[in-house]
């Protein structure tokens, strides 16, 4: 069985998996982008196979044996083009169905909670195998993340900016590198 240290990491992980499951079967069902509901498909595996783990390492004495198909992470760096431009939105008070929009922005809200939820249960579990399941699991969730946040940013519904070069140079002058290839000599009398 697992060990956890301050408290037990696996309840709240246990209902993200079933909210995440059920979000994204609803958002497979509601999304009218191809391209959108590709990506979405294409995550739900991976999110299936992490909730029946986590089933796992809470119902069986050893835990799950089975290793988490962590994606690895799409994309590149991404800079808007000059002039990009961003749709403004409004909450709608009344709703029967979700826009692309709301789904895509629910979805990636839904994997950077679960990202922080699985780190930090991290931080709180004692036993290894299960440490290394929430390592992955939060690496899931981060490279998924960032997939959908370039997919928003591309249709305009998720304004980034570049910090100033000012800014950048600035930040640089201020700090400087350790001379980390031999940290320790300034301990060695």
């Amino acid at each position: 069985m697992f060990h956890t240290g301050n408290s037990c990491p696996t309840g709240k992980i246990k209902q993200n998996g079933t909210n995440s499951i059920q979000s994204m079967a609803l958002f497979i069902n509601q999304a009218q982008d191809p391209e959108l509901r590709s990506m979405i498909l294409r995550h739900y595996s991976a999110h299936v196979q992490d909730y029946n783990m986590k089933v796992e390492f809470v119902t069986q004495q050893a835990g799950s044996r089975d290793t988490l198909n962590v994606p690895s992470i799409a994309g590149q760096s991404f800079s808007p083009a000059p002039g990009h431009q961003y749709q403004p939105i409004q909450p709608q008070i009344k709703l029967s169905h979700l826009d692309d929009r709301a789904i895509a922005t629910s979805y990636l809200l839904t994997l950077k909670r679960s990202g922080r939820e699985y780190a930090w249960a991290a931080f709180e579990t004692t036993t290894p195998p299960l440490r290394i399941f929430l390592e992955d699991a939060f690496r899931m969730c981060s490279h998924q993340a960032y997939e959908v946040w370039q997919y928003m940013v591309r249709k305009g519904w998720y304004a980034v900016s570049m910090a100033p070069a000012e800014t950048v140079s600035t930040l640089g002058q201020v700090y400087q590198q350790v001379p980390y290839h031999q940290p320790m000599q300034g301990y060695q009398q």
